[in-house]
């Protein structure tokens, strides 16, 4: 009976990282295989024989939880091997489950392999919120498979469709699984690129696109009921307010660019930073309502300009998202308060900065510029919104005495 084992050894050099590998163990004979990841010497567990996952959320804890999981994927391929020998009925020696495992990474055009190279490719350019969503996109397929690989030249029309239909029975919206199939998509047409498969086009009949959303806008009367609500008493409720002003000042600036502005990002009476999600660097005047927003907030004793991200150790994302969480739940109470009956969220100050600017003939392009998007066109799906609403506003006229 074989064993298979994760082994880890340190790296010689001080900072540097180790090495995993596995250790499988037939009958005498001994064969060590690496991993294709690393980790650091403080990061593994030698008593319990696997990685260490800090307790507390961080970055590190995000890169370490991605790496674990492909090892235990690369551990299940040879132990699928093994079993497949086994089953065979054959005397096998070590050295042949090591070439057949060997020879799973080369196999070219394996989805699996393909993509779980990406996600460390994106590990090691510090894109974590991206490994992420490919690590999930993966976890979703391997799902649908059955954990069974195959090839980029095995993918095709109907294969996506049964995806899709799979997806859709578990509940999902059109636009999660459309979020799905766009990252398969890029990861085919890059398995394209490298001449891993010609292109059999098959995601032609799955749904690609965004479906338009339900208006997630209010009036600027509802924002300044917003304002002036007095809050002296909820502390966590004006806090939330405060955030949710802010990001309409700074014509819906996101949280996650909120939460990452720097002090030294104000200066000479402009804001300048550069979006999370685009990379494109935007310039704000500073006025008097965002001032009044700042006078509000406690002093901060990190680089950052508002108390969102009040510790810098490591854990600074994790911060933000549970910030965010906390904020957007409040928001809930604050609108109630307002009189309002939408689910107020941070996310209505960005299209509620859009709206009431198209209601004062604001031209789209600089309404888009105010965004920072990279196209007329998809500011456009906010107008769109707009006019929507206008023709139901029309349309509800018309019926009024019918």
């Amino acid at each position: 009976m074989a064993s298979i084992k994760l082994k880890f050894r340190p790296s010689a050099c001080k900072g540097k990282e180790g090495t995993l590998f596995f250790q499988l163990i037939q009958g005498r004979t001994v064969r060590r295989m690496r991993s294709k990841f690393r980790i650091f010497n403080e990061e593994w567990d030698s008593a319990a024989g696997q990685i260490v996952l800090p307790q507390h959320p961080s970055p590190q804890a995000d890169r370490l939880s991605l790496i674990r999981s492909n090892v235990e994927l690369e551990l299940r391929v040879l132990e699928d091997i093994v079993a497949d020998l086994d089953l065979d009925g054959d005397t096998w020696d070590a050295d042949e489950a090591v070439e057949r495992f060997m020879m799973s990474r080369r196999i070219d055009g394996s989805v699996f392999h393909f993509m779980e190279n990406q996600i460390q490719r994106k590990l090691k350019l510090g894109r974590l919120r991206s490994a992420e969503t490919y690590q999930t996109t993966l976890n979703s397929f391997m799902g649908f498979r059955k954990g069974v690989d195959l090839t980029f030249s095995m993918i095709d029309s109907a294969m996506m469709q049964l995806y899709e239909a799979a997806m859709r029975s578990r509940g999902l919206s059109r636009n999660t699984t459309s979020f799905y199939m766009r990252i398969m998509r890029t990861n085919y047409r890059m398995a394209v690129e490298e001449g891993l498969t010609d292109d059999k086009r098959p995601f032609r009949h799955v749904y690609c696109g965004i479906d338009k959303t339900v208006k997630r806008s209010i009036t600027f009367a509802d924002i300044k009921r917003i304002k002036d609500l007095d809050l002296s008493q909820r502390p966590v409720m004006a806090f939330a307010r405060d955030m949710f002003i802010f990001s309409f000042c700074t014509r819906g600036m996101s949280f996650v660019d909120m939460a990452y502005l720097r002090k030294a990002d104000l200066k000479n009476g402009y804001l300048t930073y550069r979006r999370k999600k685009t990379g494109q660097l935007l310039t704000i005047e500073w006025t008097r309502q965002m001032q009044e927003v700042m006078d509000k907030c406690s002093t901060c004793a990190t680089q950052y300009l508002l108390p969102i991200i009040v510790r810098e150790d490591g854990s600074e994302r994790r911060q933000y998202q549970n910030m965010m969480l906390k904020v957007n739940r409040n928001l809930k109470k604050v609108a109630a308060m307002a009189g309002l009956s939408v689910p107020l969220t941070l996310y209505y100050s960005r299209h509620s900065w859009a709206t009431i600017a198209r209601y004062n003939a604001v031209p789209l392009s600089v309404i888009s510029e105010g965004l920072g998007h990279d196209s007329e066109a998809t500011t456009q799906i906010y107008i769109d919104s707009i006019q929507s609403c206008e023709v139901d506003k029309a349309n509800r006229k018309i019926l009024r005495n019918l």
